[in-house]
Formats: structure tokens, C-alpha cells, sequence
């Protein structure tokens, strides 16, 4: 087994056996099972490769709103739902309806998959959440690789989906293939929990979880989320927070059709001269948003809190370096880590409805909408958001006396989440690294939205473990998603390892 895997999966092992009181000693795991285990991972690396490219090769987008792109969809979940029938779990294709789009358009949702595996009442049952839709990807904005094609370069597979989130779902599917492969009893319950709308906001998912509260979950020990990345490429991490996500559109209209420049132009307010007004007062140059009262419920800043970014190993150079910018906003770690974990950002997406192909096109866009986002933190109000954002917009537009219409629609809102880390899952993860690495781990935060965090934390009281299995560098939404081989191998050595030692308790 290569050094790297074993030396992480012994770090998962003493994660476990310490998880519930530290009542089992890491240093006395079941070796010949451990070894069987392995060795089988070892063996089937290309198998569990070539799953993963058939999977990448599913174009499952969520975000954009086409026929084509839900009924691949759809194929994904069928895919997943299959792969978990044949290794004899009881799967259950949740129909969650229909999404009607503003403009009158109505669109299948993709089901969500709730699997069982095992319901002995001496073990303890361990929760799996994980995605299978994707972000857009198109080699023309900027792909090396055909971003639906898994390609393998220097180590390294590059793919949508490969580590969001893909890749991580298939680890757990693969570590129960492993053991019934093996022939050898699955020591825990386990369940899945999957879906295919996370890239949108989780479309019905939360209803699901307070229907099936006092049903699918409330046999539920443990919830494992692992959606997400350390922040270095040298120091293991723990996530104990996400920022929230309110997505806003801001439509000006002069009329439906495009007008000619040489006709009209000089005679009307142009829309797009609005928009990018409109656009342009939502934050300055330094990265402070603009809009009145936005920064007046954040949570305070403890002494605590700010030992823990000062703690945290991140080399601001190589991370820049990594990132391909040549220069951050902050000049300190610790200021760099809190606006990207603590502190809202406002964050301008797109316009539609702008001529943006190459070439040079005379026109004056008739109606165009502009998109753009705020990520939340603790003690922010979404609803409290969304009428400061619309109150901001309403006053600049009437500034500019314009003749068009605005319309502002918040099309999103979801809640940050924090964990308890003196909880017991992260008091026992935390002594388990320092017992393998020899150092503590970074307890981090992430500053995307992991929906489903939250709902666990706050409708069915389950404690939310979150266990990174992607590097830093892996480019997570951008142009060169991958997933490295040799992590894609850990990770399915995690897990084999999760369910086999989440059976102890103290």
C-alpha cells in the first residue's frame, strides 16, 4: 500500500477509535482485516478510476436551466441509485417535483437518493451526504482538458466533478463494494443521503429532511459531509464552518428587443448603462460592500478566534502562487482568513442579455440582468439581507432618473454554518491527527456554502462532521477541477476505515 494512504488511513483509524471517549487503543487495530482491505483497494485503483470517468462523463449541471442538462441529470441519479442496488442496499428514488422558472418554465427536479445498507440495532448507523451535480464546464472558457472527459496528467485527474463532489460519493460507494468484495460484513449501518441540486441551492432537499426526521434519520449516530478542502497542501484540517449565500438578479428594461447604436444611441437611458451603475455601487475597490447596514450583525470577534487563524499553517506566497493571483487583497494571514471565513463578501457573476461574443456588435441591449451574490456569516439575517440590498439598488437607481424599469429578486438564501468544536466527534479527530501527524490539525472554515450542514445541525440534532478529502490546489467550480490519483485512493482508504472502526463505542 503506498505510504501516503496508509499513513493517512492510520489517521482515520485513531480518528474513530478515539471518537467516542478514546476507550479503544489505535495502536492495536485489526491488522488482517486492515490488510485485506488495502490490498483490495490497491488492486482495483483503475476500476474505481474508470467508475469515476463514466461518471464525470454525465454532464450534471444544475445550474443552467435546460431540459438537456436536468435529464442528464436525471441519468446521473439513476447511475448512483443502480451502483448502490447492486451492492444490496435498499435505495428509495425521492420524487421532489417540478421547478417553476420566472418565466413560466417548468422543470423536473432530480430525485434524491436515500439508501440503507444494514439496520442491525447493535451497530451504529453512519450517515453519508454527498452531491452529484455539477457546476457549468466548457472547454472554450478555458479548459485545457474536455472537463467531461477524466484525464490523467503528472498524477493528477482532471474532470468536473472529480472532488465536487463526485469523487468523494464514490469513495463511500466504493468502500462498501470493498467490503462486500471481500465477503466481509459491513460493521456499521449505513445510510446515503444524495442529491442533485446542491450547485442550486439544495432545491427540496430540506423539506425531505423534516419529513423523514422521525423516519430515515432517526436511527442516525453519525452525519459525514466531505464536500470540501484543507487550506494546505502540508497540514490536515477540520472543518468547523461555512459561510451562508444570498444570489441576487437585477433586471433593467427599456424594452424586450435590442435597439441600433446610430439610431438610438444618445436618445434613451440605456439599460446597460444603468446596470453596470447599479453594479458598480455594491462594493469598492478594496472589497468593503457598499450597501448601508450590511456589517451591523456580524458576529464579534473573539480572543479565541483569533488564536485559531494564527494557528493555522498557510504560507501566503505559495497560496497565491497556487492560485495564479498576483496579488490578494490582505497582506496578513490572519486578515486574509477571516474575510474569506468570518467576514461577508459580495461577489458580481454576470450579465445577461449583453452581447459577449468575440467581434464588435453595435448594439444597445433592450433589457439586461445583472447577478451577483453575498456570502453570509453568523448572525446575519437573510431576509434582513435581501431588504438592505433592494433599499441600496432602489435609491441609486433614483438617482439616476432613469426611464427604464428595475426589478431586484433575491433567487437564493441559505444559511452560514457553524460548528461545536469542542464537540466530542472534533475533540477526538483533533487528538487522533496529532497522534499520527505529530502536529494539530488546521480547524478550518470554509468560505463557500455547504447547504446541508446546516439543515442536519438544525432540524434533526445530529452532530456534522466534516472530513476534507481534496487538496487545496484542486480547483474546486474553476477551469482545472482534479482530483489527485493518490488522494482519489486515500479517500476510498478513509472510508473503508470509517465504517470499519465507527462501530466502537466507548
Amino acid at each position: 500500500m503506498d505510504p501516503i494512504v496508509g499513513r493517512m488511513a492510520s489517521s482515520l483509524l485513531a480518528f474513530l477509535l478515539l471518537l467516542d471517549g478514546g476507550m479503544f487503543s489505535p495502536s492495536s487495530p485489526p491488522t488482517g482485516l486492515l490488510e485485506k482491505v488495502f490490498q483490495y483497494i490497491d488492486l482495483h485503483q483503475d476500476e474505481f478510476v474508470q467508475t469515476l470517468k463514466e461518471w464525470v462523463a454525465v454532464e450534471s449541471d444544475s445550474v443552467q436551466p435546460v431540459l438537456r442538462l436536468r435529464r442528464e441529470l436525471l441519468r446521473m441519479m439513476g447511475l448512483a441509485a443502480d451502483r448502490l442496488r447492486n451492492l444490496g442496499a435498499h435505495v428509495d428514488l425521492v420524487d421532489t417535483g417540478f421547478q417553476q422558472l420566472p418565466d413560466g418554465q417548468s422543470l423536473p427536479i432530480p430525485p434524491i437518493i436515500l439508501a440503507e445498507l444494514g439496520n442491525d440495532p447493535k451497530k451504529p448507523t453512519v450517515c453519508f451526504y454527498g452531491h452529484l451535480d455539477v457546476q457549468p464546464a466548457r472547454q472554450e472558457d478555458g479548459w485545457v482538458t474536455d472537463p467531461h472527459t477524466l484525464t490523467e496528467v503528472d498524477g493528477k485527474l482532471y474532470g468536473r466533478g472529480t472532488t465536487d463532489n463526485k469523487g468523494p460519493v464514490l469513495a463511500w460507494i466504493n468502500a462498501v463494494s470493498t467490503f462486500r468484495a471481500l465477503d466481509e460484513d459491513l460493521p456499521v449501518n449505513i445510510k446515503f443521503v444524495i442529491e442533485g441540486m446542491e450547485e442550486a441551492g439544495s432545491l427540496a432537499l430540506e423539506e425531505l429532511v423534516q419529513k423523514e426526521k422521525a423516519g430515515f434519520f432517526s436511527s442516525v449516530d453519525y452525519i459525514v459531509i466531505s464536500d470540501n478542502l484543507w487550506i494546505s497542501r502540508r497540514t490536515p484540517a477540520l472543518t468547523c464552518g461555512t459561510r451562508g449565500n444570498s444570489y441576487f438578479m437585477v433586471e433593467v428594461k427599456c424594452r424586450d428587443q435590442d435597439f441600433h447604436s446610430g439610431t438610438f444611441g444618445g436618445i434613451l437611458n440605456e439599460p446597460m448603462a444603468d446596470l453596470v451603475a447599479l453594479l458598480g455601487s455594491l462594493v469598492d475597490s478594496s472589497g468593503r460592500i457598499l450597501i448601508p447596514g450590511i456589517y451591523d450583525h456580524l458576529a464579534p470577534v473573539t480572543e479565541e478566534e483569533k488564536r485559531t487563524y494564527e494557528a493555522i499553517d498557510l504560507d501566503l506566497e505559495e497560496y497565491r502562487n497556487s492560485s495564479q493571483v498576483k496579488k490578494f487583497l490582505f497582506d496578513t494571514k490572519e486578515e486574509l482568513l477571516m474575510h474569506l471565513w468570518r467576514y461577508p463578501s459580495l461577489s458580481i457573476h454576470g450579465i445577461e442579455g449583453a452581447f459577449h461574443e468575440p467581434g464588435a456588435k453595435t448594439v444597445i441591449p433592450g433589457r439586461v440582468i445583472g447577478k451577483f451574490s453575498i456570502r453570509l456569516v453568523p448572525h446575519m439575517n437573510i431576509s434582513v439581507v435581501e431588504k438592505q440590498v433592494k433599499q441600496h439598488l432602489d435609491y441609486i437607481f433614483s438617482k439616476r432618473n432613469s426611464s427604464n424599469q428595475m426589478t431586484v429578486s433575491m433567487t437564493l438564501g441559505l444559511h452560514p454554518w457553524v460548528a461545536n468544536i469542542r464537540d466530542n466527534q472534533y475533540l477526538a479527530a483533533k487528538r487522533a491527527i496529532k497522534t499520527v501527524f505529530g502536529t494539530e490539525p488546521d480547524m478550518i472554515r470554509d468560505g463557500s456554502t455547504i447547504p446541508i450542514a446546516k439543515i442536519f445541525q438544525g432540524t434533526i440534532r445530529k452532530s456534522v462532521m466534516m472530513l476534507p478529502l481534496g487538496a487545496v490546489d484542486d480547483g474546486e467550480h474553476s477551469q482545472k477541477e482534479k482530483i489527485n490519483s493518490c488522494i482519489f485512493g486515500l479517500s476510498l482508504a478513509w472510508t473503508s476505515i470509517f465504517m470499519l472502526f465507527a462501530s466502537h463505542r466507548s
